[in-house]
């Protein structure tokens, strides 16, 4: 016999076990979860796991305050520690910035979002031996942080599994199931096995592409390679809040073994590469770019060394915003593009998923489930930040 679940979910990263976890949280247990490997053993474990609301669009910076919320009661919700470290986030930039940073701190407080525009010293007296001095204006959120994506993920998945959703691991889908109309009804496993569905949800994240097309659903998603280094200052770093640099767009934050990680926030040439075959470690010019950035920003380290570095793959939309809404093709779901945004509003990301699936809409009046729509591409209607950021239009 052909086995059966109403809801079919493909990958079993952090994004699919947040919506098997919203699911089951109201009544639907039918689901089923399959990933290729085990529970976020794919880009799900490269996050930086930055926390934050600052964003230009309404509905992901709504997403994100309801993420932080979640996060701020992981161990009365899952009954875990999921690795958040509430440090606080502070955002820095550059006089050509000052306007949009004070109109997205005013949206964020319309949302019900804990910030404040702070001055240099309150940023010093934050992060001690910061270099302050191309920076205008910032603003602060005492509520973000940084957790820790993998730990976040098996807890959606522990929880889930607790209240009935199945999760098969070593499960590879080969492909979508799709009847003569066009609807998808189900998946074919690399063994040759199928699984019948009343829906498949795609969170597959920079394997999702190849799926769709299973299915003829052209998914407009390519891997950007990204690369991020461990740096030991000499002393471990002390519990600082996370701090995005949108002079140098650069972003660093504490690790728990106290050595400081630093990211990057320049998307202007992105490196598209291969999920499968990519250099899991950072490259001499971005190490070199990087540390010279660092150095303008902590010009005094007691003793810096460069201790590791690694490198994941974004799944990047067009307009660097997920997709999450059904496909054109009836009975597929996509929750994907989360183009390196999908740790911070996971939480949310699985409520509205499950939205979606059981009534049609949104039920958070701060985030329009229509903003997520797969067609915007076609409609040439990209979701675009308010207040954009010069030369760091990404920053959505």
């Amino acid at each position: 016999m052909t086995e059966t679940a109403n809801i079919v979910i493909v990958g079993g990263g952090l994004e699919g076990l947040a919506a098997a976890w919203s699911l089951a949280e109201r009544g639907e247990t039918d689901v089923l979860v399959l990933e290729r490997g085990t529970m976020c053993s794919g880009m799900t474990g490269k996050s930086s796991g930055i926390v934050r609301c600052h964003y230009g669009v309404p509905s992901l910076a709504a997403m994100a305050w309801h993420g932080v919320q979640v996060f701020s009661e992981a161990e009365e919700i899952f009954g875990a520690d999921i690795g958040f470290r509430q440090t606080g986030y502070v955002v820095g930039v550059g006089p050509e910035n000052t306007a949009p940073l004070a109109a997205n701190v005013e949206m964020h407080r319309a949302l019900g979002v804990p910030v404040e525009t702070i001055d240099a010293d309150e940023v010093r007296r934050l992060l001690p031996g910061i270099a302050l001095d191309p920076f205008a204006a910032f603003a602060y959120e005492p509520l973000g942080g940084h957790g820790d994506a993998y730990m976040t993920g098996m807890a959606y998945g522990t929880r889930a599994r607790s209240l009935g959703v199945r999760v098969r691991q070593s499960t590879p889908v080969a492909s979508l199931l799709q009847r003569e109309g066009g609807e998808v009804y189900g998946v074919q496993l690399a063994d040759g096995s199928e699984i019948h569905a009343g829906t498949v949800v795609l969170a597959t994240g920079v394997w999702s592409p190849a799926l769709g097309a299973t299915a003829g659903v052209d998914l407009p998603i390519r891997a950007q390679r990204e690369q991020l280094l461990l740096v030991d200052q000499g002393e471990p770093t002390p519990d600082i809040p996370t701090f995005s640099d949108l002079v140098n767009l650069q972003y660093i934050r504490r690790e728990p073994n106290g050595d400081l990680l630093v990211g990057n926030s320049d998307h202007s040439a992105p490196e598209w590469a291969d999920p499968d075959d990519y250099v899991n470690r950072a490259d001499d010019p971005f190490v070199e770019s990087a540390v010279a950035k660092l150095d303008r920003l902590l010009p005094v380290m007691p003793d810096p060394r460069l201790a590791s570095s690694y490198a994941g793959c974004y799944d990047t939309t067009p307009d660097y915003n997920p997709i999450i809404g059904p496909s054109p093709a009836p009975g597929l779901f996509l929750l994907v593009g989360f183009s390196g945004h999908g740790y911070k509003i996971s939480p949310a990301v699985g409520r509205l998923a499950a939205d979606l699936l059981l009534d049609g809409i949104s039920s958070d009046p701060a985030v329009d489930g229509t903003d997520f729509r797969y067609s915007r591409f076609a409609e040439g209607k990209p979701l675009a930040s308010l207040n954009p950021y010069v030369g760091a239009g990404e920053m959505r």
